[in-house]
């Protein structure tokens, strides 16, 4: 791929973040929970992120741990943001969460319902098939519904998969317990069969091997 690319492991409840640097410059693939904006905004400055070379961010979905920072960094960078159009919704309407029918606590989703995020209109919407060689990036979006509609994974040609909530790596490697429609999860990964996958960066622990899951 000729790029490099940065994990950003936010910890706590807040999502992960990958900077993929080219020879054009900068995209990051998810921007964390507002509680963790000054950890990232240093890992952004240590990568020597500016307004001039930081030219998109990808939301693999839009739940706040994974989207929180986007509207501070669209104003602050004047970078562009993307998404899938089905869960554009919540950044309009700065809704934190959907509904998932399996959450692992009904208090914490409770809670969950009274965060807001700050509301902003991305500024294109990406769909299966979507390529990054634009941004110096050989990668392809794929849309893999299932923790939330819109939800979308990013594929390079050297099989790197940043698959947002579909795959997680808390306490293991393993499929993401909590999902809007299991049926549509079962779907997407299913998919994944038909691509050549090495490694998958998930939206929280560290990445792993596509053999690693149990």
């Amino acid at each position: 791929m000729n790029c490099e690319i940065k994990t950003i492991i936010l910890g706590g409840s807040s999502g992960n973040c990958y900077l993929i640097k080219s020879h054009i410059g900068f995209v990051l693939i998810d921007t964390g929970g507002k509680s963790k904006r000054k950890k990232l905004e240093k890992e952004l400055e240590k990568a020597g992120c500016n307004s001039e070379n930081f030219h998109l961010i990808i939301l693999t979905h839009g739940d706040y741990d994974h989207s929180g920072n986007c509207a501070y960094l669209k104003e602050k960078y004047g970078v562009k943001v993307a998404m899938h159009i089905r869960d554009e919704r919540m950044m309009r309407y700065g809704r934190a969460i959907k509904y998932k029918r399996k959450s692992k606590s009904f208090i914490k989703y409770l809670f969950l319902l009274f965060i807001k995020i700050n509301q902003f209109k991305p500024d294109f919407n990406i769909d299966e098939g979507f390529s990054l060689s634009c941004y110096g990036i050989n990668a392809r979006v794929i849309h893999l519904p299932g923790h939330s509609r819109g939800s979308i994974g990013i594929l390079t040609d050297d099989g790197d998969l940043f698959c947002g909530d579909l795959f997680t790596n808390i306490k293991k490697p393993e499929i993401n317990k909590i999902m809007e429609n299991e049926l549509d999860a079962k779907t997407s990964i299913n998919k994944l069969k038909n691509y050549l996958i090495d490694k998958i960066y998930p939206g929280h622990g560290k990445p792993f091997p596509l053999n690693y899951l149990s």
